[in-house]
């Protein structure tokens, strides 16, 4: 009974560590696309987007890298400054890991001498383990709030 007992106690032991490891995965995804993005390295953003990824953003659908990178990375991020998450939930299970939470950004101005803003929304980033054991990006959802102007 005893050694019942010690192998629960490994096995749950095993359990919270490996749920500890998940969650550090998906910070570090999410870490190093943040700050990709706030670099500006739309490089580095390419290479973590699966080849199937899809951006959805309020009424918005971009499917595939090509599309998404068009249509969503090079139109926005030189739009935007100081990318910023607040995650409030995360997990992994299996071969798919997600953050969700909260963001704000920067807006810069459309031209000079007009004021920026400040953007605000949820976010869901959903990441796939592909066949070779790399992480990427499979699916982006935004909801966004209009922009405030910095006065």
């Amino acid at each position: 009974m005893r050694s019942l007992i010690a192998m629960l106690a490994m096995a749950l032991l095993f359990v919270s560590c490996k749920q500890t490891e998940d969650v550090k995965v998906v910070e570090d995804l999410n870490k190093q696309f943040i700050d990709a993005w706030n670099d500006d390295d739309e490089n580095k953003l390419e290479g973590m987007m699966a080849d199937d990824v899809d951006f959805v953003q309020g009424e918005i659908h971009f499917s595939g890298k090509s599309e998404v990178m068009d249509k969503w990375v090079n139109e926005t991020i030189e739009t935007i400054d100081d990318l910023r998450l607040r995650k409030i939930s995360s997990g992994i299970s299996g071969d798919i890991a997600y953050e969700a939470g909260t963001f704000t950004v920067d807006v810069l101005p459309d031209a000079p001498g007009q004021p920026g803003g400040e953007g605000e929304g949820n976010y869901m980033l959903l990441w796939k383990k592909m066949e070779d054991g790399t992480w990427k990006l499979s699916y982006a959802q935004l909801e966004d709030l209009p922009v405030e102007a910095k006065l």
